[in-house]
Parts: C-alpha cells; structure tokens; sequence
C-alpha cells in the first residue's frame, strides 16, 4: 500500500497552539491559586468549615465529573465552538467569584468555573489533534501542552500569593479575563472547526451517570485521605463504582454512545491510559509528601515551599520537551521506560532524606523525579490522542483528562493512606510521655498544633517524634512509588513495543493498530486527503 505523508503543519497551526497554551495554562492555575488566599477569604465572607471545603474542591471535582461529558460534546457540536463557548463562560464566572459579596455567592461560580473548565481541556488537546496530522509534529505539540498544564500548577500558589501582597482575595480569580479575552479575539481567526458529522446525539442519561460515577470515587478518595477508611468513603466509592459499571453497560447499548467502548479495544489506547494514570498517580502521591515535609519538618511557609518546588516542575517541563525527540528516533515505548526508571530513581533518593536535614537532597530527587515522569506523560498522551480516530479525539482527550484526574486522587488516596498509616503506627509507639492527643496521632499537621500548645520541652519532644514518624512514612512511600515506576517501565516496554518511532510523517500508533485485511499490527496512515477532509470551517 503507498503510503502518504500527513500535511506538516505550518506558522498559523504553532501560533493557533500559543493561543491554545493560554486556556491549559489558567486551568492548571486555578486548580492551585486558592490555596493561599484562604486567610483573606475567610475573612471577608466567613464561610462555615463545610462551606470552605466545598469552595476550595467543588472546581476540580466538576472539572473531573465533566470532562467525558464535555469532550464527547465537542465532537458533535464542534471543538472551536465548545472551546470559545466556555472561553465566554469561564471569563464571566471569574468576574463573578472576584466580586463575590458571599460564601454561598461564591460557591456557586466556583462550581460555574469548574463546568467551563470541563469544556476547556479536552477541547485544546483534541483541536492539536485536529491542527497537528504529522505524527511527529504532533508530539511535539502535545509536549508544549502538557509543559503548560504543569508549569500552571506551580505557578498558581506563587502568583495567588503575588497577588494577595497588593490586591484583595478576589484578584485571584482575574488573572483569567484576560486570558479568555484573547482566547475569544484570536480562536475564531487561528483554530479550525471540527465535529464528527456522522455522531448523534448527546445521551443525557449517560451524561448523568458519567458525573455521578467519577464524582462519587473523587469524593470517595478525598474522604480516604482526610478521615481513614471508613464506612462514608467506602460507601462513596462503592456507589462511584456501581454507577460506573450502570454507566459502561448502557454505553454498549446505546447505537449512539457517549463513550465509544471500541476505544479501549486498541492496545495502544488501552496501554496508553493504563499508563498515564497509575503514572499520574506516583506522581500526585510523591508530591503529597514532598510539600508536606517542605512546610511542615523543615517549617518553611507556603510560598517559600512552592519557590522550593519549582525545580520538580522544571523536571517534569525539562522530560516532556525532550520526550519528541527521543521518540523520534527510539520507540516511545522504550522511552517511557527509561523516563520511569530515572522518576524511580528520584524516588528512591527521598529515602535519604531525615527528619532534620536533608532539603537539598529532596529537591533534587523531586526534580529528577520530574524529569523522568516527563515523557511518559507527555507521549501518553500523544499515544492516546493518536490512536483515536480524529472524528473522536474530543472523547480520546477526555478520557487521557479523566485518567489524569483519577490518577492523582488514586495517588492521594492510596499513597496517602500508607504513608499517614506509618505515621500513626510509628509515633504510637514513640509519643512523649504524658502525651495523649488524638489530634498528633493522626497527621503531622495536628501534631504540630498540639506542640504549639504543650510547655517547656514537651512540645519539641513531640515535633521531633511527629517529624521523625511522618519522615519515615515518606521514605515508605518512596519506596512504594519507586516499585511502581518500574513495574510500569516494564508494562510500557511489553504493551507498546509494536509502536515504532516515527521518522517518515505517519502516525505511529497505527504501527500497533490491527487493521482489516491486515496481519495483526499491520501500519496503516492517514491520507493527506483524509486528514484534509476532517477539518472544514464552519
């Protein structure tokens, strides 16, 4: 069969990804830019506890329920016009929360926030499939995309601290404006249209469970890391996962679904997923401990920890720009591999870190941490994208965007539940005498409230056991996350060995793809007409 090259993409598709960097960028930040501002807020609306829990989650958990929703949406009613519809809705819900009179004002734009951003992400990263038909174009594309995502959520504590020095609580929530504001003026001009023709229409109902089932778990996980095992987060989870199963039955029912199943039949994109997500997951559960100790063993404030951690974002950007050009010539397979053998050795560095020294040492494994978990983000992604036909890149991103946000509350949740479970078994058997308070037993952060409050050397007894229990649960999960990047560097080398690097324009996950009339992992690549053809203005 003669094969024809992918149309490379020129000056107006790299501009058109700046301009798709800016939305990626302002997700990531929000996801973060709060966290600094609480003090100031709380201040100005005395929201009751549950009322500030809710206003700091209720964004990422409809972000994360939304995502399949809002991806599938895109490729029937068009990306360019989901992406600039929820441009107009997020600029406009920024106003509202940064003028918030209310807890309750603001918990309701917050969740507006949130339903915007869903239409967002998934909507940039299928529109770079659609910009983006050269394979290794498209990589590269992709890496500037998730280099973005991650520099976005190191920026947001930074730049929410900035801003609260000068302006008032609420400034946190403007620095979108102007972002959507650009977005609206130069989309129309630079970013094609495009939407499946041949889809039907959206199922409500399957909408309705695909939210359900992923808010369920999320909230399930988060209820894990705060309180234990118990029967709420349990019952949370359980509900989660039995809504996902009802959620997964109607789909192959359905003769219009709103996930196509068939998706997870290719090898690729199943592998592709699997990977990122359980990659995602060392990822966020490394990062809960490695904060924690910056602030809470070594003391440093928000901020100061969030200057600290630059280095394990600079890791990460640093792997994923490389990652093209490794896969350009080595299989990426065998690149994820290696990027995860060096996260496993970062890893395993924490384990030489103490309870009172050791700050260098943890920022360096943090940033060769990043940089080895770098390309396998950033060429999963692609792989996922990839192998999805384009008329259904809108649910392919969705699915690589809910894969990432289960990962990192799988990671919160089950690394966190080791290491806080080391914590409490080893500062039981180590607590000062005359010590007994629920409240340091189960959390460092307690711990160092109670030792504010103890006379004389009691309280520096009972920092330094807490600091000593909860470094020790550190090393655990290293350890932990160390055995799991390198199980997944295996996995990556098994299940993606058909994929070849990419040196002549096609696609390279079709090398793994059966084809009909084909043997079994038979190449097959997109024609420039075909790949023509799945753009048209509209």
């Amino acid at each position: 069969m003669t094969t024809i090259a992918a149309p490379r993409a020129g000056r107006r598709e790299w501009v058109g990804l700046a301009v798709l960097a800016m939305p990626t960028l302002l997700i990531a930040m929000d996801m973060t830019v709060l966290h600094l501002a609480v003090p100031s807020l709380t201040a100005s609306l005395r929201p009751s506890t549950t009322q500030l829990l809710w206003i700091m989650d209720i964004y990422g958990f409809l972000v994360a329920g939304l995502l399949i929703t809002m991806g599938t949406l895109g490729d029937r009613i068009g990306r360019r016009k989901l992406l600039l519809s929820g441009a107009a809705a997020f600029g406009a819900a920024s106003v509202l929360a940064a003028l918030s009179t209310s807890a309750e004002m603001l918990l309701v734009t917050r969740a507006l926030l949130g339903v915007a951003g869903a239409t967002l992400m998934p909507s940039t990263l299928s529109l770079i499939r659609t910009m983006f038909h050269d394979a290794a174009q498209r990589t590269v594309a992709i890496s500037v995309w998730m280099t973005c995502f991650a520099v976005g959520g190191a920026l947001g504590p930074l730049l929410g601290g900035f801003l609260l020095n000068y302006f008032w609580w609420g400034s946190a929530f403007l620095i979108g404006v102007p972002v959507m504001v650009v977005l609206l003026v130069l989309g129309p001009v630079l970013l094609p249209e495009h939407r499946d023709e041949k889809a039907g229409k959206l199922d409500l109902g399957s909408a309705v469970l695909s939210l359900v089932a992923v808010l369920s778990v999320v909230y399930g996980l988060k209820l894990v890391v705060a309180d234990g095992m118990g029967l709420l987060p349990v019952s949370f989870t359980g509900l989660g996962l039995a809504v996902g199963v009802a959620f997964v039955h109607r789909q192959r029912t359905l003769a219009d679904p709103l996930l196509d199943l068939k998706l997870f039949r290719e090898r690729t994109f199943s592998a592709s997923v699997a990977l990122l997500t359980v990659g995602i997951l060392v990822m966020a559960g490394s990062q809960l401990f490695t904060l924690q100790y910056l602030q809470l063993v070594h003391g440093l404030s928000p901020l100061v920890a969030g200057l600290w951690s630059l280095p394990n974002a600079a890791g990460l950007m640093a792997g994923a720009m490389t990652a093209p050009a490794l896969a350009a010539k080595i299989r990426p397979g065998f690149v994820i591999a290696g990027g995860l053998v060096v996260a496993a050795l970062g890893l395993g560095m924490l384990t030489l870190v103490s309870a009172t020294a050791g700050l260098g040492i943890l920022v360096t494994a943090s940033a060769i941490m990043g940089a080895g978990l770098g390309p396998m983000a950033a060429l999963s992604t692609d792989l996922i994208v990839g192998a999805a036909p384009p008329e259904r890149a809108g649910a392919a991103s969705a699915i690589s965007e809910t894969g990432t946000e289960l990962g990192a509350g799988l990671g919160i949740a089950v690394l966190g539940s080791i290491g806080f479970g080391v914590y409490r078994s080893q500062i039981a058997d180590t607590m000062p005498p005359g010590v007994d308070s629920e409240a340091a037993h189960e959390s460092l952060g307690g711990a160092v409230a109670v030792a504010q409050d103890l006379p004389g050397k009691a309280g520096d007894e009972l920092l330094a056991v807490a600091r000593e229990a909860f470094t020790h649960g550190l090393h655990v999960t290293a350890v932990v996350g160390a055995v799991v990047a390198l199980v997944l560097a295996l996995l990556a080398m098994v299940l993606l060995r058909g994929v070849k690097p990419d040196t002549s324009g096609h696609d390279p996950a079709a090398d793994s793809a059966p084809q009909a009339g084909t043997p079994d992992g038979a190449a097959t690549t997109e024609t420039a007409a075909t790949a023509e053809a799945a753009v048209s203005p509209r």
